[in-house]
């Protein structure tokens, strides 16, 4: 028999498993999403993705800025649902709320638990080197992603994989995982089995001050950093244009290279720069306010020949 599902998620992460769901025949009850914020040049309020989706899909959404009050909480449990799935909504939910559905709330978490926890477990995963990360369906404690995992998919991550492309990878696993889990639930064959005490690492949120590119860690290093910040928020370096200012360049796609010398020093007619042990050369770069473009397009705008120090002031 098909649950009663509250769904709980604000960015385009989470749209897959609001879609999985509703496809998999569940009664979406409600659906929970962060409240609409300015965006864009003109500042005007905007939906969040998972808003805009579940009014697409006819489902009734509200967008509470907290769920801490009692009315809150008192019309949360009217909703009678047998489960709530939360993906990425964006607070914590009060121990009310955790223990108001039958079957409790379950959370699609984008990281291999207990390591990375938290806010920005795809950015963190790829910025650390890690070779494989897992999307995870646990049952939520009032702890910070501390509950039980009920299921487990495991998702290698390329050397040259982007967080971008990774977020697109989980997000579909996590879609499949979250309608097999609520298939469990509905059979009564559902097993949470605690995290390991070991291993925890937190996934602090990504801070903009860490975009900028230090070249003087090792290529590997600076490599893991462009393509975990990539694409957003980007991570930069300085250089002068061509019309005698510094601009700030983000960088999209690299790659390791072999050569050397010099941190930040440009090395050839094709973008590598010297790194504190090898090198990188950037494939894809953007300047402000302009589109990406390869590495040779931007060259013919933007010229950094070799003997170029970059990140200088």
């Amino acid at each position: 028999m098909p649950l009663k599902i509250v769904f709980m998620g604000t960015p385009e992460f989470s749209v897959p498993c609001l879609d999985a769901l509703a496809a998999a025949g569940h009664q979406i009850v409600a659906v929970y999403s962060q409240p609409p914020r300015p965006a864009g040049r003109g500042m005007a309020d905007r939906k969040s993705p998972v808003q805009l989706r579940a009014e697409a899909l006819g489902l009734p959404v509200l967008t509470p800025k907290s769920l801490k009050g009692v009315p809150e909480q008192a019309a949360f449990a009217a909703h009678g649902a047998d489960a709530a799935v939360v993906v990425a909504y964006g607070l914590l939910l009060p121990r009310a709320i955790l223990d108001a559905p039958v079957h409790g709330c379950f959370n699609v978490h984008a990281s291999a638990l207990p390591r990375w926890r938290g806010a920005a477990p795809i950015h963190r995963a790829i910025m650390a080197g890690d070779r494989e990360t897992a999307v995870m369906v646990m049952k939520m404690a009032e702890g910070l992603d501390t509950g039980p995992v009920c299921a487990t998919a495991r998702i290698p991550i390329g050397a040259e994989v982007t967080t971008g492309e990774l977020h697109d990878e989980l997000a579909a696993a996590g879609a499949r995982l979250i309608v097999s889990a609520m298939a469990q639930l509905e059979r009564g064959q559902i097993i949470a089995v605690p995290q390991s005490e070991e291993g925890v690492v937190y996934a602090a949120k990504i801070d903009k001050a860490e975009a900028r590119i230090d070249f003087a860690g090792a290529s590997g290093d600076v490599h893991n950093h462009i393509r975990g910040l990539s694409p957003f928020p980007g991570a930069w370096f300085e250089a002068m244009g061509p019309a005698g200012a510094m601009e700030r360049i983000k960088v999209l796609r690299s790659e390791i290279a072999a050569e050397s010398g010099p941190p930040g020093r440009v090395l050839d007619d094709n973008l590598t720069i010297a790194c504190g042990r090898g090198a990188v050369r950037l494939l894809e770069v953007q300047r402000a306010g302009k589109r990406p473009m390869q590495a040779g397009e931007f060259l013919r705008g933007f010229p950094l020949p070799a003997g170029t120090t970059v990140n200088q002031r």
